[in-house]
């Protein structure tokens, strides 16, 4: 468990004697001690012992350690392990196994913990018993045989993340603690969000952390790829990555492991195929030695040479231990092996002996390396490697030996046995979710449907698919994938036979109609609900209770009020009469969000309804009650509180391990989009920072929407070279487009790039069609951006140009007026959000016309249209939208020579763009409310001829360039002729002069 034999480093530097001078379980060669010394990693150990503050003051509490297996990672912390005990620190370690699909969650911090329970037991119970949580990862409570574990009351993972952390810092108080964590490359989700917990929160005491894992394993998808990037940017953590030892270094060490002179044939061999690698090395020396001929020419045969090293027990017993994996326990192993007690402790000694075993200092035994484990493995033939599996089966399942359900399920599945695998993944399942950890649990439901797959199958297995549907499909919701949730459950109710019993379909049904409430999809969930209904007998029942409840919030969602208060009613009172006091606050849910009278009523009962969810410890209510309340504030821009609700509810949901569950990351992408409207930008950006988190697609997609919207606004143009990633997911969720969409369009602007200006709108119309309707609610604020984008574009125009334009512009205005139309006649609530935005799309499409010069507004009607479009964003609180509206204002206004009014509008705007960093905005204010260089002109008589035939190009939208070309005159004359014209203009920039003639009829 620990980096030394004893562990957290109380005893003295006299206990430890060159046979306990181990790494995590591995010693060094069996060699004298006088050649053990460390080759070719000195500079990589003062700078890991310096870094970490074991040497020195130290400047990161804590190094990611990378390199490719075998590369001599473990050998480098052996000797820090070795530094940090001779300078009075305290080690600990845990260690990240490769259970494959079956992974069980907080793994290598239960060893840990395991170990500290017997070093320093009165501490751990101390501190135990102020945080009780902690005992849910004593490695006692994680065995089928430990305490039993309930699973509907999931521990809060915010408690947990805290616990660890408080032991951590009680176990520094005495003396430093360096905690070292190998291998996480194989750590779970769960083991993941842990360390970028501790990585992230200060410790009280001195704590420094090291993790190691393979960085040859982390291939792009790898989730530890991300996340270790994650990790590296957080303040006080270095990354370290341990290259190949060199060909001097790599022949120092050969020399070391073989003292005896080897040929110069044999010496290139190992220096070519160990490829600087320091345990390929140490497999290749070891094979050399004991056969005295050619090293084998594939690394993976070596390993099994010298697993002929063995005798035939010793092989049994180590082919034995390669089924269960890297690591294997005595007790386990005493009843798998094929060998009787007494030759079993012989065969040990001889493969301890011999290097291949390593003893650890909990009963268990490892490989030297996972890759001779593997190795060993692979050897096997497929009927003995059914028949060990099968042992391990008998021995795990009979309670003989202590295990996991999950190590169960993988040894059931290799051996066949269909009922145990299923039983055993189920189980696994539901201690994966009892300890917040969604994903794993996710992972072994469906382990358990695909073993049930075969329709034939599950009559020889005892399994209400109901209840497995119902399970799987809530912990797929749990980790943020709702339409995966649905596409399984939808294929095993089309597998069921009709003659499937009632209450299992009805079951699945339910599970059916939930993952359609909260994913992307144009099914009604009414249509299960009432299949339900129709299958579940009416009588008084939980599964009754449980349909009902879910039919009121169908209805909830298809408007149908009444129809969802009578029947939540009814599911109300039977919950209630069935002692469901968790369902009976998913039901008040549901009804506080209808309301009975008004607004404040829905306030009122969500408010309530939080209340009963913390009180009955309904989290999934409790989330969906602030989320529902934090949007019920929101809709009144009450930003102030809906944070706070958000805040809560996202709180709650990393509490239990669901953050990308429905509500809850719809509370943080809120958040992150309150967040953009209330001009707090950096903030926005670190919501939607999502590295090192590994989420879905659609929650990753729409965070960095947000990020996009931010750059956008910012001016990155290189943020455009996102667009067709993010694209290729629109499909998947209605708010990935209207989020992307008008991002995109003001990027385009950027550019004067009217083409894609208008095929960004289009594009978003056509999938917003295909997915909710075509004159969808976004369409609104989508075609105020688009004639916005357009009317910046209209300086680069020419005649030809700005009449397509202006027909876009007409098509644009009629799709966002229809929208507006059609939700008065379906009396839809627009709040502060949608008048502002209607405000702003009648403001710009008179803007687009005004600078077109094409059916051009009064200017009185122009300048009353922005008036109105900045009072209604100031009422709505958009920060940057109400800077914008000064800023068009304010060019309106110096336009028309009302000069002091255009300052008083764009200097708040210039100081709010200025503090966004908003580019694009500060371009647009330039030459605002600057004081004129003269007074304006009202005739064409104070310009010449030449100048009065300039203006008029100019007004077209020419270039200099374009214009010289026409008049057959330079480009630079065409430059100072159109500087003398916005001096005699009075005005800033070719497009208010163009605005100007327009207006006095000069042109």
């Amino acid at each position: 468990m620990t980096l030394a034999e004893p562990s957290v480093g109380r005893l003295t530097e006299a206990t430890l004697s060159v046979e306990t001078v181990i790494m995590g379980g591995v010693p060094l060669p069996d060699l004298p001690a006088d050649v053990r010394e460390l080759i070719g990693r000195q500079a990589e150990l003062d700078e890991l012992a310096s870094a970490i503050g074991v040497r020195g003051d130290g400047s990161h509490r804590a190094v990611l350690l990378g390199g490719d297996a075998g590369v001599g990672k473990t050998r480098l912390l052996t000797e820090l392990r070795d530094v940090a005990f001779g300078t009075g620190w305290q080690v600990v370690a845990g260690h990240c196994l490769d259970f494959g699909d079956s992974a069980l969650p907080y793994l290598p911090f239960s060893e840990v913990i395991g170990r500290l329970a017997n070093e320093v037991p009165n501490l751990l119970d101390e501190v135990a018993g102020q945080r009780p949580v902690l005992r849910a990862l004593q490695p006692g409570r994680r065995t089928m045989q430990g305490s039993e574990q309930d699973t509907s009351a999931a521990v809060g993972r915010g408690d947990l993340f805290d616990a660890v952390h408080g032991l951590l810092d009680a176990v520094a108080e005495e003396s430093p603690l360096l905690l070292v964590l190998e291998d996480v490359h194989w750590a779970d989700t769960s083991t993941r969000d842990l360390i970028r917990f501790l990585l992230s929160r200060p410790f009280e005491h001195q704590v420094a952390i090291v993790a190691s894992y393979r960085s040859d394993d982390l291939h792009r998808r790898h989730p530890l790829r991300q996340a270790s990037a994650e990790w590296g940017r957080i303040p006080g953590v270095a990354r370290m990555q341990l290259d190949p030892l060199g060909p001097r270094d790599v022949r120092s060490l050969v020399k070391q492991l073989h003292p005896a002179p080897l040929r110069e044939s044999e010496m290139a061999g190992i220096l070519a195929r160990a490829e600087g690698n320091a345990f390929f090395v140490e497999e290749l020396v070891g094979a050399t030695s004991a056969h005295g001929g050619p090293v084998p020419e594939d690394l993976a045969d070596l390993l099994l040479v010298r697993l002929d090293r063995l005798s035939e027990s010793a092989q049994l017993v180590v082919r034995a231990a390669s089924v269960s994996g890297r690591r294997v326990s005595h007790g386990l192993l005493t009843e798998v092996a094929p060998v009787t007690a007494d030759a079993l402790e012989s065969a040990l000694r001889e493969a301890v002996e011999l290097n291949v075993l390593v003893p650890t200092s909990n009963d268990f035994y490892r490989f030297r390396h996972a890759l001779l484990a593997e190795a060993v493995y692979g050897d096997l033939l497929p009927g003995e490697r059914v028949r060990m599996h099968a042992a391990y089966v008998g021995a795990l399942a009979s309670g003989r030996a202590s295990g996991t359900a999950a190590e169960l399920a993988r040894h059931a599945r290799a051996a066949h046995d269909l009922a145990t695998a299923v039983d055993a993944s189920i189980r696994a399942g539901d201690e994966a979710m009892s300890v917040g950890g969604p994903d794993e649990a996710a992972d072994h439901f469906s382990t358990a449907i695909e073993l049930l797959a075969d329709p034939a199958s599950r009559t020889d297995v005892a399994v209400d698919l109901g209840y497995l549907g119902h399970r799987v499909s809530d912990a797929l919701i749990a980790s943020g994938r709702p339409g995966r949730a649905l596409s399984v459950v939808r294929e095993m109710l089309e597998g069921l036979a009709d003659d499937w019993p009632a209450e299992q379909r009805g079951r699945l049904l339910i599970a059916m109609a939930t993952a359609v409430m909260v994913e992307e999809t144009r099914l009604n969930p009414l249509e299960f609900t009432e299949e339900a209904l129709r299958l579940i007998p009416d009588e008084p029942s939980r599964l009754r209770a449980t349909v009902l409840a879910a039919h009121a919030r169908a209805h909830a969602l298809n408007d149908n009020v009444d129809q969802a208060r009578e029947v939540g009613a009814e599911a109300l009172t039977l919950a209630e009469t069935q002692d469901l006091p968790r369902l009976a606050t998913e039901v008040i849910t549901t009804l506080a969000a209808l309301g009975a009278k008004g607004s404040e009523d829905v306030r009122s009962g969500l408010e309530e309804a939080v209340r009963r969810a913390e009180e009955t410890g309904a989290a999934g209510a409790q989330l969906r009650s602030l989320f529902l309340l934090g949007r019920w504030h929101q809709d009144r821009a009450s930003f102030p509180a809906a944070v706070e609700k958000f805040e809560r509810a996202y709180a709650v949901a990393v509490g239990i391990g669901q953050p990308w569950a429905p509500f809850a990351f719809d509370s943080r992408l809120l958040l992150a989009q309150i967040a953009t409207i209330t001009g707090d930008l950096d903030d926005a950006v670190r919501l939607s920072d999502v590295s090192g988190q590994a989420p879905p697609a659609v929650p990753e997609t729409l965070l960095a929407a947000i990020d996009l919207t931010v750059r956008a606004t910012r001016g990155d143009e290189k943020a455009a070279a996102l667009l067709p990633q993010l694209r290729s997911h629109w499909s998947k969720d209605g708010l990935i487009p209207i989020t992307v969409g008008p991002a995109a369009i003001e990027l385009h602007a950027l550019k004067g790039d009217v083409d894609a200006v208008i095929a960004e709108h289009d594009a978003v119309v056509e999938t917003m069609t295909a997915l909710w309707r075509e004159f969808f609610h976004a369409r609104v604020r989508l075609g105020a951006v688009t004639l916005g984008a357009l009317a910046c574009c209209v300086p680069g125009l020419v005649g030809a140009e700005r009449e397509r334009v202006a027909e876009v512009a007409d098509r644009v205005i009629e799709g966002s007026r229809r929208t507006l139309a059609l939700q008065a006649e379906e009396t839809t609530h627009w709040g502060p959000e949608g008048v502002a935005w209607a405000a702003r799309l009648t403001a710009e499409h008179l803007r687009l016309r005004w600078l077109l010069g094409i059916d051009p507004p009064d200017e009185a009607e122009l300048i009353e249209s922005w008036r109105t479009a900045l009072d209604r964003f100031t009422d709505y609180g958009h920060r940057w939208e109400i800077a914008r509206c000064q800023a068009r204002l304010a060019a309106v206004l110096q336009a028309g020579g009302d000069q002091a009014q255009a300052r008083s509008f764009a200097d708040p705007a210039r100081a709010e763009a200025t503090r966004l960093g908003a580019a694009p905005l500060l371009a647009e204010l330039r030459g605002l409310g600057a004081a004129p260089r003269q007074r304006a002109v009202q005739s064409n008589e104070a310009l010449t001829a030449r100048e009065s035939e300039i203006l008029a190009l100019v007004a077209q939208g020419r270039s200099n360039g374009e214009i010289g070309k026409q008049l057959f005159i330079a480009t630079k004359t065409v430059s100072v002729h159109v500087s003398n014209i916005l001096a005699k203009l009075g005005a800033s920039t070719r497009t208010e002069a163009a605005a100007i003639a327009q207006r006095n009829k000069l042109l």
